[in-house]
C-alpha cells in the first residue's frame, strides 16, 4: 500500500466519517424520551428498539470492522479454516432465538440493565455478580481496542500514519457516544451496513471479472497454499474437530458479551428478538462473500506486510480512488458502531455492579446515567492506549482469551432462567475453574485457543473455551451436590 495521501480517497472518506458524526449528536434528538439522564435510556435507548433498528445494530455490533478486515485475513493465510466465522454465525441464532426472549422478558420484568443485574437477581450473590461484572468488562476491552486496529489498518491504506488521526477519531465517537448513548450507534448503524453491504457485493461481483473468474480466484489460491505448504481450500483431517468445536465455542460466546447482551436488551419485545433470530443470518451470507476476499488476494498476487492489510489493499489496487474511499469509510465506520456499543455494555457493568453494589448504593438514575457516561469515556480511552502503546499482537491475544473468559459467564447467566436447582456457590466455584484453568491452557499452548487431547490414538484438538465450559458445569454440579444436603438439613 502506498504511504502517499490518496487525496480523492481521503476526501470521500471525510465526507462519510463527517456525515456520520452529524448523525452522532442529533442521535439524541432521535425518539428523544423525556430525559437522557437515565441509565435505561442512555445505556439501552428507552429499550423500545424493533425490529429494523435491532437488526441494523445487533448486526452492527456483531459484524465489527475488525471482521471485515480479520475474516479475509485469516482466509488469506490459512484457508479453509478461516471459514469458521460462518458456522458459529449460523449456529448462534437457533441459541438467539430459544434463549435470548427468556432473557430479554426477565430483565424487563425487574428493571435489569446487564448480565451481573440478572445474575445478582436470580442468585442474590455479589460474589458471582462482581465474577460476571468484571469478566464482561475485561473481556470486552481488548474488543474494542481490535477496533481500532482495523480502523487503523485503513488509515495506513489512505496514507495517515501515526496516531493522531486514529486519536481524533475516537474522541469525536466519545462525544457523540457521550451525549448520545445507545442511540448514536444505532442510528449510524443503518448507514454503516448498508455501505458494507454496497462495498462487499460490488467487491464480489468486481473483483472476480478482474482477476479471470472464480475457477482462477480458487486455483490461485491453492497454488500459493501448496507452494508455502499449508493452508487449503479444503480442511485437513487433523483439523475437522478444532474447526467445529472452535465455532460451537464462539457460537454459545458471541451473545454473552455486554455488546451483544444490550442490543438484546434494547429491544421492545420477545418477538422482536425472535424475528431478528430469523433475519440476522442474511448477514453470515455477507460473511461468506466477504471471506471470499482472501482468496482473491493471492489471485490478484498481492504481497502484504500483513494479511491485515489485503481487504485495503485489493480496493486500492482493483477499484478507482473514489470507490476505495467509500468502501474504507465503510469499514472505519464499522468501527466506530461497536467500539461504541461495546463501551457502553462495559459501562452498564461497570456502574450497575460494581459502582452501585460496592460504592454508592444510594446513587439516583440520573447519578447512574452519569457514571456510564464517564466510564464509557473511560474504556475508550483505555483501549486507545493499548494500541498506542502495546504491540498489536497483545490485543489479539487478549481478544483470543477474552472469548474463552466470556463463555464462562454462560451458565451463571442461562442456567437460571430455566432452574432453581443451581446455586450460587457452586457457579462462582465453577466460574473461577474455567476462567483461570481456560487461561491456563492458553498459555500452556503458546497463546492458541486450542489444546490438542490424546485418546489413544491421534490427538484431537479441541477449542479451550469449550474444555473450559465444561470443567466449569462440572464443579458447578458437584459443589452443588456437595452443599444441597446441607442445606436441606439447616
Amino acid at each position: 500500500m502506498t504511504s502517499e495521501i490518496n487525496v480523492t480517497a481521503l476526501s470521500v472518506f471525510i465526507f462519510f466519517f463527517v456525515l456520520v458524526t452529524v448523525m452522532g449528536f442529533v442521535a439524541s434528538r432521535w425518539r428523544k424520551p423525556e430525559t437522557l439522564a437515565h441509565i435505561d435510556e442512555w445505556g439501552l435507548g428507552g429499550r423500545k428498539f424493533g425490529t429494523w433498528i435491532t437488526w441494523f445494530l445487533v448486526g452492527g455490533d456483531f459484524y465489527t470492522a475488525y471482521t471485515v478486515i480479520a475474516v479475509p485475513a485469516l482466509v488469506y493465510a490459512v484457508g479453509a479454516y478461516g471459514f469458521f466465522a460462518l458456522p458459529y454465525t449460523i449456529i448462534v441464532y437457533p441459541f438467539v432465538f430459544l434463549v435470548m426472549p427468556v432473557l430479554w422478558k426477565r430483565a424487563k420484568e425487574h428493571g435489569y440493565v446487564t448480565a451481573g443485574d440478572v445474575v445478582h437477581g436470580q442468585y442474590g450473590s455479589r460474589a458471582l455478580e462482581l465474577a460476571v461484572a468484571l469478566t464482561g468488562v475485561i473481556a470486552t476491552m481488548p474488543y474494542i481496542a481490535l477496533q481500532l486496529v482495523g480502523m487503523a489498518t485503513v488509515l495506513k491504506a489512505l496514507g495517515l500514519h501515526g496516531e493522531v488521526p486514529l486519536a481524533i477519531s475516537f474522541i469525536i465517537l466519545a462525544l457523540y457516544t457521550y451525549s448520545a448513548g445507545l442511540r448514536a450507534p444505532a442510528l449510524i448503524a443503518f448507514v454503516k451496513d448498508i455501505m458494507i453491504y454496497i462495498v462487499v457485493i460490488t467487491a464480489v461481483a468486481a473483483i472476480p471479472l478482474k482477476l479471470g473468474g472464480y475457477a482462477n480466484v480458487f486455483a490461485s489460491a491453492e497454488a500459493a497454499f501448496q507452494a508455502k505448504g499449508s493452508g487449503g481450500l479444503l480442511l485437513g483431517s487433523g483439523q475437522v474437530v478444532a474447526y467445529a468445536s472452535l465455532a460451537l465455542g464462539s457460537a454459545l460466546a458471541a451473545f454473552m458479551y455486554p455488546h451483544t447482551l444490550t442490543g438484546i436488551f434494547a429491544s421492545n419485545g420477545g418477538n422482536t428478538i425472535r424475528k431478528n433470530a430469523v433475519l440476522l443470518p442474511a448477514y453470515t451470507l455477507l460473511l461468506g462473500l466477504l471471506a471470499l476476499l482472501g482468496y482473491m488476494g493471492h489471485a490478484a498476487g498481492l504481497k502484504p506486510q500483513s494479511p491485515n492489510d489485503i481487504v485495503p489493499m485489493l480496493f486500492d489496487t482493483l477499484f478507482p480512488d473514489w470507490f476505495a474511499g467509500f468502501a474504507f469509510s465503510a469499514i472505519a465506520i464499522g468501527a466506530l458502531v461497536p467500539a461504541a456499543v461495546m463501551s457502553i455494555g462495559a459501562a452498564n457493568l461497570f456502574t450497575r455492579n460494581i459502582w452501585k453494589a460496592y460504592v454508592n448504593p444510594q446513587v439516583s438514575h440520573a447519578g447512574e446515567a452519569q457514571v456510564a457516561k464517564v466510564t464509557s469515556l473511560v474504556v475508550k480511552v483505555g483501549a486507545l492506549l493499548v494500541i498506542v502503546f502495546l504491540p498489536t499482537q497483545f490485543a489479539l491475544d487478549l481478544q483470543l482469551l477474552g472469548g474463552i473468559w466470556i463463555l464462562q459467564t454462560l451458565p451463571a447467566l442461562v442456567f437460571g432462567l430455566y432452574t432453581n436447582w443451581f446455586r450460587a456457590p457452586g457457579l462462582l466455584a465453577g466460574w473461577l475453574v474455567g476462567f483461570a484453568g481456560g487461561t491456563w491452557l492458553v498459555w500452556l499452548n503458546g497463546w492458541k485457543p486450542l489444546h490438542a487431547l490424546a485418546f489413544g490414538g491421534a490427538p484431537v484438538t479441541v477449542y479451550i473455551g469449550l474444555l473450559a465450559l465444561a470443567a466449569n458445569i462440572a464443579v458447578a454440579v458437584l459443589v452443588n451436590l456437595v452443599a444441597r444436603p446441607a442445606t436441606s438439613r439447616a
